[in-house]
């Protein structure tokens, strides 16, 4: 069994591109690939530069569709995740309206990843009808073609100050951890934390003790291409 590293980013828009292609430049001298997870509003420059990124080995999954950004610096949100309870048919019309826009962006993609990594069985379902191919939630990827789940929790990190060092520290030794076992790391990266230096150099800690250990990366689309090969 070889280790294997999965790296998203959210939080792509006009004030964090900058930062986001920061880290695509860090990660494409490790030949680290992005799935870069895409709500429908995005506009402007930043869609240029997914598409940018799509033509150089990135990735696109759709990542919700009327979601907004968590407040920063709150312990703990009131917010309901968008896509975490809702029923096959409510689910079915978000993704119908989501898919359009992405389509007049012209960023297509049968992957998804629903806001805060929650998606209710009703959102399974009702992206098996509209004919996605993976789910990637906060447990593990799902493959919606065959029923396959690749069980792997999502590491990231919160925007909180608090325990800041211990939080860096923890990550980093889970990615050691998982990728010494062979196991599948999924690194959740948030550009808005990007801007924090301990935050950025943590990740990319964590990224290259994963390839230290060995790690193969790639993003979510040829996880599930490899396990359906």
């Amino acid at each position: 069994m070889t280790a294997r590293l999965l790296v998203s980013l959210s939080g792509i828009d006009a004030r964090t591109l900058h930062h986001c292609a920061d880290l695509a430049e860090h990660l494409g001298r490790r030949g680290v690939p992005l799935s870069l997870l895409v709500a429908p509003r995005l506009a402007g420059a930043a869609v240029d530069w997914v598409r940018t990124r799509r033509l150089v080995g990135d990735d696109v999954l759709l990542h919700g569709f009327d979601h907004t950004r968590e407040p920063r610096g709150r312990t703990v949100s009131m917010r309901r995740p968008e896509f975490a309870s809702l029923p096959a048919h409510e689910a079915g019309l978000r993704l119908t309206a989501a898919m359009s826009a992405m389509e007049r962006a012209g960023l297509h993609t049968t992957g998804f990843a629903p806001p805060r990594w929650l998606a209710s069985r009703g959102t399974l379902i009702a992206l098996q009808r509209k004919d996605f191919t993976l789910c990637a939630d906060l447990v593990g990827v799902h493959d919606l073609r065959t029923g396959a789940v690749w069980r792997s929790r999502v590491q990231s990190l919160s925007s909180h100050e608090r325990a800041e060092t211990w939080r860096c520290f923890a990550l980093v030794l889970a990615a050691s951890r998982t990728t010494r076992r062979a196991g599948t790391l999924r690194l959740a990266i948030d550009a808005a934390d990007l801007s924090r230096p301990s935050h950025r150099a943590a990740y990319l800690d964590a990224v290259d003790t994963a390839l230290d250990n060995g790690a193969t990366a790639m993003t979510y689309r040829a996880r599930t291409a490899l396990s359906a090969a």
